[in-house]
């Protein structure tokens, strides 16, 4: 599971001329899901997304997470997370989750980090042609994953 986490000052997701999901102050989050993935994963990544401290406190630190801010959260599924461009100028996507454990794990997520206490969590439209708009804060952009270290699976 990898994720693009941004912190907005609003986000929306249009899809044919109609806006589906909107959030205002929070995480943007690109979501994307890998073949091995499980529900235990998607639990595991919203927790450490949702105490992830990333908003500013009274000093202006990097130190308060989602929870502490009772910000929103907007879930986009995000298969080119996955893009593989090792050959070719034309990426390749096979190490993305295919579309119905993607959907799932994609909900499964969401309805992780409503359990978390996050009330504000919005999800686009997994597969549909996807307009999002945001408003950066900061700008604060985190690549994130759970993928092990090619050291630690090396050592097996």
């Amino acid at each position: 599971m990898r994720a693009v986490i941004q912190l907005v000052l609003q986000a929306r997701v249009t899809v044919s001329d109609q806006p589906i999901a909107e959030i205002g102050s929070g995480l943007l989050i690109y979501l994307g899901i890998a073949p091995q993935d499980q529900v235990g994963t998607a639990r595991r990544f919203a927790s450490r997304v949702a105490s992830m401290r990333i908003f500013p406190d009274e000093g202006r630190r990097m130190n308060r997470s989602l929870l502490e801010v009772g910000g929103a959260a907007l879930v986009v599924s995000q298969f080119t997370l996955f893009g593989d461009l090792r050959r070719g100028h034309r990426p390749s996507f096979v190490s993305a989750a295919s579309p119905e454990p993607g959907r799932s794990l994609c909900g499964s997520f969401a309805k992780e980090l409503r359990s978390l206490g996050v009330e504000c969590v919005r999800e686009g439209s997994f597969g549909a042609h996807m307009l999002v708009e945001a408003t950066n804060d900061g700008p604060v952009t985190i690549v994130a994953s759970l993928d092990e270290p090619p050291w630690e699976a090396a050592c097996g």
